[in-house]
């Protein structure tokens, strides 16, 4: 068990270094296939060594090998990050199909956070792909699963959308796609749970920010990132925080 949860680590790594690439280069309107990953300042182009995961950061003293140009430190913590997900994700729910959905679910979620705080936008090409491998890999699970998907799909779209028209643009329109696909792969109970947990933990950070004098009552704060740790928690743990909540009616 060890020994496949360190494969699927390394695995999760992996994708999560080719989510940098996604993350640097989709909001520039750039190919995320060409060219090859090279270092940014000298245009120097990275070897095998120097494209292992996490290792290759540590290896190269965080520095590009001719130039020295500075790497950041996002590129080994979103591959760990997302190797860690990897592993929770087969640690829940073992080799089945709702294992693959949620290594592309946890993907997405990583990719359009970090996009989401640089950038504060959420591109519709990793939506778009989110939601065109989402609809086989949660079909193949079953049909109610994928009923459930699709009443989620559009519950939590509409569901956003209503509050940025109330909001008067409140809630920007990358926020309610990107509930629209926590729905799919969540289904209409688990995306209700991972929305009210976004609400309440972004609710909860806005008040701090507040308090702190770090943000202004007016200044934009992105709710990408709180919408994606909803929804991982909703993957991980959905159905155990619902009986939970149950048992104080109880």
């Amino acid at each position: 068990m060890v020994l496949e949860m360190l494969l699927v680590f390394t695995l999760g790594a992996s994708v999560g270094s080719f989510l940098n690439v996604c993350i640097y280069r989709i909001p520039a309107g750039q190919s995320v296939v060409s060219p090859p990953s090279h270092c940014f300042a000298c245009g120097e182009k990275l070897g095998l060594v120097d494209l292992v995961p996490i290792l290759s950061y540590f290896y190269l003293r965080a520095k590009c090998r001719r130039c020295g140009e500075p790497f950041s430190g996002q590129y080994p913590l979103v591959e760990f990050i997302t190797g860690v997900l990897f592993a929770l994700v087969l640690l829940r729910f073992g080799v089945a199909w709702e294992t693959l959905a949620g290594w592309v679910f946890v993907s997405v979620l990583v990719a359009v956070t970090v996009i989401d705080i640089h950038h504060r936008i959420i591109p519709d090409k990793i939506v778009i792909v989110g939601v065109v491998l989402g609809l086989p890999l949660v079909a193949l699970q079953s049909w109610p699963t994928l009923w459930s998907g699709l009443a989620g799909f559009v519950a939590a779209g509409l569901f956003l959308l209503v509050i940025a028209v109330v909001s008067r643009g409140g809630m920007g329109g990358g926020d309610i796609k990107l509930a629209a696909l926590m729905g799919l792969y969540l289904g209409l109970q688990n995306v209700a749970v991972a929305l009210f947990l976004a609400f309440l933990v972004g609710g909860v950070f806005g008040i701090f920010l507040l308090v702190t004098g770090l943000k202004g009552r007016k200044d934009a704060v992105p709710f990408g990132p709180y919408l994606a740790l909803g929804g991982i928690a909703a993957l991980l743990w959905g159905s155990q925080l619902v009986k939970w909540y149950l048992s104080f009616w109880q």
